[in-house]
């Protein structure tokens, strides 16, 4: 394993909710990630984002790690759930929130 993919594996198992995106939480960098940032927020949940502009060897990274082409990539106890239009979907079905609380997160905002 590469010193990239010990990164992205011990961030992702070592953090409940990860969105690798482009931009921060407070300043997405595209309209997906901002779309995605604006769902976890408002269902008030604690996540770390990993800006992938910031190193382009983990912008590259992520897409081999989950052999999944796009950014954001969003991550719950250690799985790979999807990028924007899967966590949009999950979260208009009322999956995502579902999802969340049955690995053990906490939902603070609207169910």
């Amino acid at each position: 394993m590469s010193g990239i993919h010990e990164f992205i594996d011990n961030e992702i198992k070592s953090n409940d909710v990860v969105l690798f995106m482009k931009g921060t939480p407070q300043f997405p960098q595209c309209g997906f990630s901002g779309q995605v940032v604006q769902i976890l927020d408002y269902i008030g949940v604690d996540y770390k984002g990993i800006n992938v502009l910031a190193d382009s060897e983990i912008r590259q990274g992520i897409k081999d790690y989950s052999n999944w082409p796009t950014i954001p990539q969003l991550y719950i106890k250690g799985e790979f759930v999807g990028g924007c239009d899967i966590v949009r979907e999950m979260f208009q079905a009322g999956e995502l929130q579902q999802h969340l609380q049955e690995n053990g997160v906490t939902v603070r905002g609207a169910a």
